[in-house]
C-alpha cells in the first residue's frame, strides 16, 4: 500500500484482514470491518500544520484515508462544509453556543457524498465493475453519482416511500433503480440476495469498510475548524449510524496522532419516535438493538429498523457519556420551519431531528447553558420539497402589494 493504511480489523472480534483484497464483513462473526493505519508513522512524518496549505476538501486528510493513488481518486470536488453560528435559534432554544455544521453543500446535497467518494475510489482500485446497495434515498443517489464518475455500474434498491426527487436523482446519474415494499431492511435483503447470485459488490452500510472512512472526515473537519479541539456536545441524526461511528473513530485517530487533547465530546444519537431502536437499546442497557417492528417517519434517512453497526453506535455513546433521543415527526416539521425563519437554514428532516433533540436535552438540563453544541444538518432541505415548512403563497388579486 502507498497509503498509511495497514489492515482491516473486525469491529467485533478484532480479527485482521488484508487491506489489498476485496473484503466486506468479518468471515467469522459478520462484524463490520474497520480500516486501521500506522498512526505512529504518521505522527512521526506529518505535522497537523501541514494541512493549512492543502486544498479545502476532504482529501486534505489523505494520510488517514485508505486510497493508494492520488491521481485516481473519484471526486466531484467535495468542499469542507461550514460550521455556522446560530445565535437567534440558540436564543429560542436556550443554547447560547449553538453551531450547525451544514453538510447540504456537498455534491449530491448530503453528507453521503463523503462515504461515496472514498467508497467508490477504493472499489475502483480493487477492480469492482458493478456494485449494489439499499438506500432510503440519499446514499443511493451519492453512490450513483460517484459510480458514474468512476465508470462503475450502480444498482440501487429503495423503499417505495422514498421521496420521488431522490429516486429520480439516482436514476439521473445512470443507476438502475428498483423500489420495494417495506423498509430499508427489505431493500437490503433484496441486495444481499442479488449480490450473492450475481457476484456484485455489496456496498450496503457497513457491508464494506470504506464508506465509514469518508464519513469520518466530518470529525477531522470539525476539529480543525474549531482550532483543533472538540465541542462539549455533538448531536447527530442516526439511522445506520455510520456518521457517528466515523466521528468517534476520527477523534480516536486524532488523539493517537497527538492532534487533539483528551477531551471527548458527548455524542447524541437523534432518532425519530417512529423508528428509535438505538434510543430503546440504550434505555434498556442492551448491547445491540431489537428490530423496530413498524418504522414510520418522514425523515427517511433515519428510518432504519436495525442498524448493522448498532453495537458500535451504543459503544461510542457509552464511552463518551452520550445519550440518544427520539423526537416526533410533528416536532421535526416544526423545527424545520423554525430554523428557516430564524436563521435562513433549510434543514433536511434528519437535521431538524437533531436540532429538535438538542432542544429537548437543553430543556431537560442534560445540555447545560454553557455547553458548546454542534448539530449536524446532514443534507439540504431542497431534496425534501414536499416537506418544507412555511406559509402558503398569497394570490395577488389587485396587482398591488399590501403594506403589511
Amino acid at each position: 500500500m502507498k497509503s498509511f493504511a495497514t489492515h482491516l480489523e473486525c469491529s467485533r472480534g478484532g480479527e485482521d484482514y488484508p487491506i489489498d483484497q476485496l473484503a466486506q464483513v468479518c468471515k467469522i462473526d459478520g462484524g463490520p470491518l474497520l480500516v486501521r493505519y500506522d498512526l505512529g508513522r504518521i505522527r512521526e512524518s506529518v505535522r497537523r500544520e501541514a494541512l493549512a496549505g492543502r486544498p479545502g476538501t476532504l482529501w486534505r486528510y489523505r494520510e488517514v484515508l485508505p486510497y493508494e493513488d492520488p491521481a485516481a481518486i473519484v471526486s466531484l470536488g467535495e468542499p469542507n462544509t461550514p460550521v455556522i453560528g446560530a445565535p437567534r435559534l440558540g436564543e429560542r432554544l436556550g443554547i447560547a453556543r449553538l453551531l450547525v455544521k451544514d453538510e447540504g453543500l456537498l455534491p449530491t446535497g448530503t453528507f453521503k457524498a463523503r462515504g461515496a467518494a472514498i467508497g467508490v475510489t477504493r472499489a475502483a482500485e480493487l477492480g469492482v465493475r458493478t456494485l449494489a446497495l439499499p438506500s432510503a434515498g440519499n446514499a443511493g443517489a451519492a453512490w450513483a453519482a460517484y459510480g458514474a464518475r468512476a465508470g462503475i455500474r450502480v444498482i440501487v434498491v429503495m423503499p417505495e416511500g422514498t421521496p420521488q426527487v431522490i429516486v429520480r436523482e439516482a436514476s439521473a446519474y445512470g443507476a438502475d433503480v428498483y423500489l420495494v415494499p417495506g423498509s430499508i431492511a427489505d431493500a437490503g435483503a433484496a441486495v444481499r440476495d442479488a449480490c450473492a447470485k450475481h457476484g456484485w459488490y455489496d456496498a450496503s452500510t457497513l457491508h464494506e469498510p470504506y464508506r465509514i472512512e469518508g464519513k469520518k472526515t466530518m470529525g477531522f473537519e470539525l476539529a480543525e475548524q474549531l482550532g483543533w479541539r472538540v465541542p462539549d456536545v455533538i448531536v447527530y441524526p442516526t439511522g445506520g449510524g455510520v456518521g457517528l461511528i466515523g466521528m468517534w473513530k476520527a477523534f480516536d485517530e486524532l488523539r493517537a496522532l497527538g492532534w487533539l487533547d483528551d477531551k471527548r465530546p458527548r455524542f447524541v444519537a437523534a432518532q425519530a419516535a417512529g423508528c428509535a431502536p438505538i434510543v430503546e437499546a440504550l434505555a434498556w442497557g442492551l448491547d445491540e438493538t431489537q428490530p423496530w417492528p413498524e418504522p414510520v417517519t418522514f425523515a427517511a434517512g433515519i428510518r432504519v429498523p436495525k442498524p448493522l453497526g448498532d453495537f458500535i453506535v451504543l459503544r461510542a455513546l457509552r464511552e463518551n457519556a452520550g445519550t440518544a433521543v427520539a423526537v416526533t415527526d410533528e416536532k421535526i416539521a416544526e423545527t424545520m420551519g423554525l430554523a428557516g425563519v430564524s436563521e435562513g437554514l433549510l434543514l433536511c428532516p434528519e437535521g431538524a431531528a437533531a436540532l429538535a433533540a438538542a432542544a429537548e436535552l437543553r430543556a431537560s438540563g442534560w445540555i447545560a447553558e454553557t455547553d458548546e453544541v454542534v448539530v449536524f444538518n446532514t443534507g439540504t432541505g431542497l431534496k425534501y420539497a414536499e416537506f418544507l415548512q412555511g406559509r402558503e403563497a398569497k394570490r395577488l388579486a389587485s396587482g398591488e402589494l399590501p403594506a403589511a
